[in-house]
This record gives structure tokens, C-alpha cells and sequence, in this order.
């Protein structure tokens, strides 16, 4: 498949990591176009406030020194730390779980966290990691930035042995941060401790380079590596807030999907959680040599030869983040990190077949197709013919341009024909059918589909019906996710009711590996019947067959089509 065409406003960035290139700027989410247009659109002044108190990486890191404030004090491996405590939930921001990767550290599997003496500050989120500016947070130079974030139910102390819930935030394994995903409200609400952390991105925690696989053995999942660490010092630590080291739930969305994926099949991940959770996301790979290829192509950029790890280690940040603006990051397999391709691991059965919760949301390509708005019909034949080659001919009869239209219709066109074909690495739609059955021939394993197809989205745009776009689901469990607007208060009654709901049923399989809670509607399991939940509004969730979503999606249409070279 081709990558999309360059004219118009059309997404020429979206790539398919299942076609063997890298995962780039299509899960990242909004691109500056989109962000004019957000702008102009902004609804009520009064969200004003609201945007600011969610600022990405709102703290820095403090220097090692005793809080004034008070506060509950835990003492870590590395040294005691002060939280706070505010509405039921004590929480303990900024911890470094790992030295800072900089200087000779740069592009190095992570060390351990310098220890420090006194008592440490913990009451604001650390740095996010070195990012180009985009909705989902400001530029950040930091690359002192591997800290790890708890929350528990206030009071709780060591010995309480309460499950933990790991959450891995996304943005294309490019931008975003821990501090996105305050995991506050599922602490409060289900009883859980919480987690979120940081890990190198883009160039920093990816890059592949030839002198970096002779140096290290293989080069490329630095920033993979550094999840590792983290989910490390949650088994050494976590016991000390009260968590149960061997009760952890990895759950991650998009890239942290992706992630969560890589860690049931990575040797090195093995022991460090007993359940996974998957939103939007699959088990995308490139090799060492497309890798090493791809970092070639970036240093060329940033005026050192690829081989000098020197030139390299010694530029600024805002060098090579300025050079990177094209760099497409993905976790490399044939490696140690991952022997087998993850996608490959996960169909033969190679992976911890511990319970798992996998799914999507009903709309995800809606995210992705704004770039569309305002185009017309020789748009979108452009789009299809660039993308499916010989097969468009017959992608155009399924998804024909209608009789009347409007500046939405290519928009809309595209997203659902990249929705349902799967061709956003497997998030959606087929893909998502593909993804939840090959997990259920192994393991346990419990679907859903986000279903809200009339809320708020991530950003407001008069006239367009952003459905269920991709990420749409996360201020349903995490009010603190915003992509540039805050989004959890515009909801209406029936989608706070929904919000409630899935925070139960994500804390009910943290709890036990089941998401099933009393007075909710039943989750089957995912069986021969295909049986997922549909998440819907104002207590609306329902169960439906795989017949029903099939239908949704076009399956039988997608999988009659003949494979390209």
C-alpha cells in the first residue's frame, strides 16, 4: 500500500507499521492545521481555566530537598519522597525511577536512579521527556525526565497489598507524557493504586543507528527499555505505597497499546504483570536494518556523520529535536528486547498468556481524516487510488462518493474506510477483529468497542461529528486527558454515567482479571460467538456478536480483497 498522496490538505504523514514502515505521525494526533482550526473554534471562555490546570508537564523536578508542606512520606529504594493528599487519593508525582539519560547516557539502556538524601519533594509532575510542540504538549528540551507517578486511596500504607494499575500514555512513541493520565479519579472510585510514568520518545528512546548496534548489541528501543525499568520499580517499590507487586495490570492506548503488546511478548518484561489491558492499539515492529536505515537518514540531518556517537551524544536537544520533525520511531524486533517480531510472537502463541483486555473505539479513523475537511470527491479518489492500488476500484464501489455532500464528506469517507480496513496498524474496525481473536486462541480475553458516536471529541470543530475518534475514550477514565481543550467537562449526564461505568469495569479487571461489575451490564468473555461489549452512553452498553460488528465494519468485504505486493 502506498503512503497517502502529497496534494491538498490530505494526511501525506500517515504510514502503516503492518505494511513494514514506522509508526509516525498518524498516532500522534492533531497536526497544525487542525490546531488553527481548533482555535477558531473554541467553545466558552470559561474552559479558559480548565485548559490551564491541564497543562502537560505542569511541575519540574525539585532538587533534593525536605517539603515544607505537609504531607504522607514513603520511602523508596532510592530515598523518601513527600506527596500530597487531596480528595481521597494521596499522590506522589515526579519520582525518578532512573538516572537521567544524557550526556555518555544518551542512547543507553537506563541506569539506576541516583539516590537521594532527605526527603524529596513529590507534589509535581516531573519534565516530560524531549518533545516537539503538538496538542498533546508543549516542546520540552528535558531530558532529565524518567520519573514515575503513584496514586493510592489516602491513607493506605505499606502491607495494604492492593492492586496496581500501570498505565502507558501514547502519542505515537513521539509526544505525550505520565502527567496526562492522572489516575486519580480510578484510585478514588475502585480502590486501586495508580501509575503512570514517562519514557524517552521520538529520536531519543528509538533511534537505530549501525555504531549503536555494534556499541550495544542492538539499537533502537531505548525508550522501551525504559518502560521496563519503570514496571521494575514497581515490583520493588510499589509494596512500599501499599501495592501488591504481584497483582500489576499493564494498560496502555495507542503507542501505549503497542507498548503493552511489546511487553507480553519481550523476555525482558516477563514477571513484571499479571494482566494487560489494550486500548487502540496492536503489535506493530520494524527490523534492525529499517531501523538503522531510518536513523541514518536522521543524522544526515543533524550534521554528524551516523557513525560519530560522539557529534551525536554532544549536540543539543534542540538540535536533534529540530532535525527529527520527520523521524518515525517504532520498537525494533529481531533484537534481544524482542527475538520475535512482536506481531509474529503473538499469533505462534509466544507471549505471557496472562488475561487480557483488548479494544477500539467505533470511529478511530476520524481522528486521523480532518486533514479532509473542506476537500471534495477528487480528494478522496486521489486518497483511495494512492492507498489501495489495485484494489481501489473496488474499496470506490463499497465506499462510494454519495449523491449530495457537504466539507465533511471526504472527511468522513476516509476515516471510515481507514477505520474499518484495519490499515491504521490494526487499530479498528478488521483490524480490531483480527487482533482480539488471535489473543483469544491463547489466553483469556475480554473486547470491547467505545460506541459513543455523539461526544465531545478531543478538540471542537463547528459541524464536524468527530463519533468515536481515536483516543476519544480517555477523559472517560482519566478526566486530566486533554489533546489542547479540556474535554471531560463538556460531557453531558448520560456520558458522565458512561465515564462512571467504564472506570468500574477497568478497575474490576485490575482488581481480578475480570471485567465484571455488579449492577453493570454483563462483559462476556470474548468466545466463539465473538462476544465484546459495546460501550454506549447513559447506561446504554450492550453486548453484540461478532456478526453484528463484523457488519459494522465491512469484514467480509475487507477479507474477500486480494493481498498486494
Amino acid at each position: 500500500m502506498a503512503a497517502l498522496p502529497p496534494p491538498a490538505r490530505a494526511r501525506a504523514d500517515i504510514q502503516y507499521p503492518d505494511e513494514g514502515t514506522t509508526v509516525t505521525t498518524a498516532l500522534t494526533l492533531l497536526p497544525a492545521a487542525r490546531r488553527r482550526r481548533r482555535t477558531r473554534a473554541r467553545r466558552l471562555s470559561a474552559l479558559a481555566t480548565a485548559t490551564a490546570a491541564l497543562v502537560v508537564g505542569a511541575g519540574a523536578l525539585t532538587p533534593t530537598t525536605a517539603s515544607a508542606a505537609p504531607g504522607p512520606v514513603v520511602t523508596t529504594a532510592s530515598g523518601a519522597v513527600r506527596g500530597s493528599s487531596s480528595g481521597g487519593v494521596d499522590a506522589f508525582l515526579g519520582i525518578p525511577y532512573a538516572a537521567a539519560p544524557t550526556g555518555a547516557l544518551r542512547w543507553k539502556p537506563p541506569q539506576p536512579a541516583t539516590p537521594w538524601p532527605g526527603t524529596r519533594d513529590a507534589t509535581a509532575f516531573g519534565n516530560p521527556c524531549p518533545v516537539l510542540p503538538s496538542t498533546n504538549g508543549p516542546r520540552s528540551e528535558t531530558e532529565d525526565c524518567l520519573v514515575i507517578n503513584v496514586w493510592r486511596p489516602a491513607g493506605v500504607q505499606a502491607g495494604a497489598r492492593l492492586p496496581v494499575h500501570v498505565f502507558i500514555h501514547g502519542g505515537g512513541l513521539v509526544n505525550g507524557s505520565g502527567a496526562q493520565n492522572d489516575e486519580t479519579k480510578l484510585v478514588h472510585d475502585t480502590g486501586v493504586i495508580g501509575v503512570s510514568f514517562n519514557y524517552r520518545l521520538g529520536v531519543f528512546g528509538f533511534l537505530g543507528l549501525p555504531a549503536l548496534t555494534s556499541e550495544g548489541g542492538e539499537s533502537g528501543n531505548y525508550g522501551f527499555l525504559d518502560q521496563q525499568a519503570a514496571l521494575r520499580w514497581v515490583q520493588a517499590n510499589i509494596a512500599r505505597f501499599g501495592g501488591k507487586p504481584g497483582a500489576v495490570t499493564i494498560d496502555g492506548e495507542s503507542a501505549g497499546g503497542f507498548s503493552v503488546c511489546g511487553h507480553l511478548v519481550a523476555p525482558g518484561s516477563r514477571g513484571l504483570f499479571k494482566r494487560a489491558m489494550i486500548q487502540s492499539g496492536s503489535c506493530p515492529s520494524i527490523t534492525q536494518a529499517r531501523a538503522e536505515a531510518n536513523g541514518a537518514a536522521f543524522a544526515a540531518k543533524t550534521g554528524c556523520a551516523a557513525g560519530d556517537l560522539s557529534c551525536l551524544r554532544g549536540l543539543p536537544v534542540a538540535t536533534l529535536l529540530d532535525a527529527s520533525s520527520s523521524f518515525g520511531p517504532s520498537f525494533v524486533s529481531g533484537t534481544s528486547t524482542f527475538p520475535v517480531a512482536p506481531k509474529d510472537a503473538v499469533a505462534a502463541g509466544q507471549f505471557a498468556r496472562v488475561p487480557i483486555l483488548v479494544g477500539a473505539n467505533r470511529d478511530e479513523g476520524r481522528t486521523f481524516a480532518q486533514g479532509f475537511i473542506g476537500q471534495g470527491q477528487s480528494a478522496y479518489l486521489a486518497w483511495v487510488n494512492g492507498t489501495f492500488g489495485s484494489n481501489a476500484p473496488a474499496v470506490l464501489a463499497h465506499y462510494p462518493w454519495p449523491a449530495t455532500s457537504d466539507q465533511f464528506t471526504a472527511a468522513y469517507l476516509v476515516a471510515a474506510v481507514e477505520t474499518d480496513s484495519g490499515i491504521l496498524a490494526q487499530i479498528g474496525g478488521c483490524g480490531l477483529r483480527d487482533v482480539v481473536r488471535t489473543f483469544a486462541q491463547w489466553t483469556r480475553t475480554y473486547a470491547y468497542e467505545f460506541d459513543n458516536r455523539t461526544g465531545p471529541g478531543l478538540v471542537q470543530i463547528p459541524g464536524y461529528v468527530w463519533g468515536a475518534g481515536h483516543a476519544a475514550e480517555l477523559a472517560y477514565i482519566w478526566p486530566s486527558f486533554n489533546n489542547g481543550t479540556p474535554i471531560a467537562p463538556l460531557f453531558n449526564a448520560g456520558e458522565q454515567q458512561l465515564a462512571n461505568e467504564m472506570t468500574q469495569y477497568w478497575g474490576a479487571f485490575t482488581k481480578n482479571g475480570r471485567p465484571r461489575v455488579a449492577g453493570l451490564p454483563s462483559w462476556p468473555r470474548y468466545d466463539h460467538r465473538g462476544s465484546m461489549i459495546s460501550l454506549r452512553p447513559a447506561g446504554a452498553s450492550t453486548t453484540i456478536n461478532d456478526s453484528t460488528f463484523s457488519a459494522e465494519h465491512q469484514c467480509s468485504f475487507w477479507n474477500s480483497l486480494p493481498a498486494q505486493s
